[in-house]
C-alpha cells in the first residue's frame, strides 16, 4: 500500500499545507492466495467445451456488415455463408492461445499500474448507466458534473484500482462528443488505469490518439494502457460497432474485454450448462478474432450473466444460477489461460437497500472465489445497470476491503500462531492488554470506513444516521477535500487543444 500527500511550494507555506492536507491511501491490486472454487466437473467441463465448438462449426456466429472480419475467417479457415461465420473446430482455441495468459495494464502513475490474469484481481467501477442517483435529487439523468464526481470517488477509494470507463452517461454532452471529455476526466482527475470508448471505432482512435498525448507515442505502442469492453450482440452475433473497435484496440496493442451480454431465458437458454456452452462458443470467437487482426494482442475472457424474471421479465441478479455460471465460466477460461472477467457490486433494486446489499455481496463473492482477475462494475450498480447510484458506489468500495482481506488468506506466521499471547493471558485472562494485541491490534482486522459501530445511544444522539446517509456525508467529505493528482501542463494543454479541435470538426450528434 502507498501513500500519496501532495506537496505545497516554499518554506512555511509548503508546511502548513503539508500539515493540513488529505491523505489519499491506494492499495495495490489483489493478488490471491487462496484456492478458486472449482464448481464444476472435468465431465460437465468437457461437455461444455465439445458442445462450444459444436455451436461454432454447425451453427455458426453472424458478422454483420462487416465484410473484411468475414474476409479474415476466410482467409484462416473458416466457411463464410452470407454473414454467417462457421469455425472448424480446434480453431478458435488455437487462434486464442496467442493471448497472453496475463500483462500490467500501464498507468500515468506507475504505481498504479495494474496486472491483469494469473492470480490477481483488479476492481474497476460501475460502467454504462444513463441515470444517478443521490439522496439530495433521486433518480434522474446523468451529467457530465455527476462522470466527474465519480472520477473522483473512485481515484480517492483505498480500493479501487482503475478508474474504470463510462461510470455514468453524461447526458447533457452530444452523444459524439462526450467520449472526448470522459476520457479526460480519467486521465487528469485521476492517475489510475482507464478505459477506452466503444461506442464508435472512431471514437476508439480518439482514445489511442489521446493515450498518445497523454503517454507518449512510443509507450502506447509497446504498452497496454487501455481496457476496452466490447460486448457480443448474444446470441451468436457480433455488430461492426463493437467488432470495429474491437479491430482498433487489437490492432494498437490495447486490450479488449470480449464479453456475451447474456440474460438466461431470453438471450440464452434457461439452463446452466446451455448458457455456458453459448458463453464459451462467443467468448471464443470474438477472442479469436482480436488475434486475427494482431497476433498477441492482449484480451480478457468476458462474462456478463444474468437470469430473467419470468413474471415481470425483468433481468434478475445475485441469484444462485448466476453464480454458477461465473464459476463456470472463470474454470473455462482457465482451462485456456487466458484472464477473466465477470462478476460486480450487481443487483436488481431500486434503491440501495438490503436487497441492494444482498445481491450485491452474493455476486462479489462468487468473483472472488471464482477467479475473477477483472472485476468490472465492482462498485456502484443499482437497478439492473440503469443507474449509478452514489451513495452505494461509496458503499460498495468500502466493502472492497473485505475482498483484500478474503484473497489475502491467513496467516500462520510465527507472529500469527500468537503463542506468546496464550502463554502471556492464560486461564481466565483476557488479551486486551497483552504484548501481542498491543503490537498487532492496528492491522489485524478489517474495519469499514463507512458503517456504524458505535453503541445505541451514541448512534440516537447522532441522529439515527443509516448506512446511506453516512455514505452521503462521506461523499461530501471527500468531494470537499479532492486534490487533483498531479499532471504535466504541456500534456494536459494538448489533450484540450484536441479536445477542442475534434469537437469544432464535428457537429453535434444524438447517436
Amino acid at each position: 500500500m502507498t501513500r500519496l500527500r501532495s506537496r505545497g511550494s516554499g518554506g512555511g507555506a509548503a508546511r502548513r499545507k503539508a500539515r493540513t492536507s488529505i491523505e489519499i491511501e491506494f492499495t495495490k491490486f489483489i493478488e490471491r492466495k487462496i484456492p478458486t472454487y472449482e464448481y464444476l466437473s472435468d465431465e460437465a467441463l468437457d461437455i461444455i467445451e465439445s458442445n462450444a465448438e459444436s455451436v461454432l462449426q454447425e451453427i455458426g456466429v453472424r458478422f454483420s456488415d462487416n465484410q473484411s472480419a468475414l474476409n479474415l475467417w476466410k482467409n484462416a479457415g473458416a466457411d463464410i455463408k452470407d454473414d454467417i461465420v462457421r469455425i472448424p473446430k480446434g480453431l478458435a482455441k488455437s487462434l486464442c492461445s496467442t493471448i497472453p495468459s496475463k500483462f500490467f495494464q500501464k498507468a500515468r502513475n506507475p504505481e498504479r499500474s495494474v496486472e491483469i490474469g494469473g492470480n490477481s484481481m483488479v476492481l474497476a467501477p460501475v460502467y454504462g448507466p444513463p441515470f444517478i442517483r443521490t439522496v439530495e435529487e433521486g433518480r434522474r439523468y446523468a451529467t457530465m458534473s455527476d462522470f466527474n464526481k465519480l472520477v473522483k470517488l473512485g481515484y480517492s477509494s483505498k480500493w479501487l484500482h482503475h478508474s474504470g470507463g463510462t461510470v455514468c452517461e453524461p447526458t447533457d454532452v452530444p452523444v459524439n462528443k462526450r467520449h472526448l471529455d470522459m476520457l479526460f476526466a480519467h486521465m487528469t482527475l485521476s492517475d489510475k488505469p482507464f478505459m477506452g470508448s466503444v461506442t464508435e471505432p472512431e471514437r476508439a482512435e480518439d482514445s489511442v490518439e489521446m493515450c498518445k498525448l497523454l503517454f507518449g507515442k512510443n509507450f502506447v505502442t509497446e504498452n497496454a494502457v487501455m481496457t476496452s469492453l466490447i460486448n457480443i450482440n448474444s446470441p451468436l452475433t457480433f455488430d461492426s460497432t463493437m467488432m470495429g473497435a474491437l479491430e482498433v484496440y487489437a490492432r494498437n496493442g490495447q486490450a479488449c474485454i470480449v464479453s456475451p451480454f447474456i440474460v438466461g431465458g431470453a438471450m440464452a437458454p434457461v439452463s446452466v450448462t446451455g448458457t455456458l456452452t453459448q458463453v464459451l462458443a462467443e467468448a471464443l470467437a470474438g477472442l479469436a478474432y482480436s488475434q486475427l487482426i494482431r497476433k498477441g494482442a492482449p484480451a480478457i475472457f468476458g462474462a456478463f450473466v444474468s437470469s430473467i424474471d419470468m413474471n415481470s421479465g425483468a433481468p434478475t441478479f445475485g441469484t444462485p444460477e448466476a453464480s454458477k455460471i461465473l464459476y463456470g465460466a472463470g474454470q473455462l477460461a482457465r482451462r485456456l489461460n487466458l484472464p477473466f472477467r465477470s462478476g460486480g457490486s450487481l443487483c436488481g433494486s431500486k434503491l440501495p437497500d438490503a436487497q441492494a446489499g444482498m445481491e450485491t455481496v452474493n455476486t462479489l463473492q462468487a468473483a472472488l472465489l471464482g477467479g475473477v482477475n477483472f472485476m468490472l462494475h465492482s462498485c456502484g450498480w443499482l437497478e439492473g445497470g440503469l443507474v449509478t447510484s452514489m451513495e452505494k458506489f461509496l458503499i460498495d468500495a468500502d466493502h472492497l476491503g473485505s475482498l483484500h482481506s478474503m484473497a489475502a488468506g491467513v496467516d500462520i506466521s510465527e507472529n500469527a500462531q500468537a503463542m506468546d499471547a496464550i502463554k502471556e493471558v492464560g486461564p481466565g485472562g483476557h488479551f486486551l492488554g497483552c504484548d501481542h494485541t498491543q503490537r498487532n491490534f492496528k492491522d489485524s482486522f478489517w474495519r469499514s470506513n463507512i458503517f456504524d459501530y458505535k453503541p445505541f445511544e451514541t448512534w440516537s444522539e447522532e441522529g439515527e444516521r443509516d448506512t446511506v446517509m453516512l455514505a452521503n456525508n462521506k461523499i461530501k467529505e471527500i468531494l470537499s477535500n479532492y486534490e487533483k493528482p498531479p499532471i504535466d501542463e504541456g500534456i494536459e494543454e494538448a489533450l484540450i487543444e484536441y479536445i477542442s479541435k475534434k469537437k469544432a470538426s464535428l457537429p453535434d450528434s444524438l447517436v
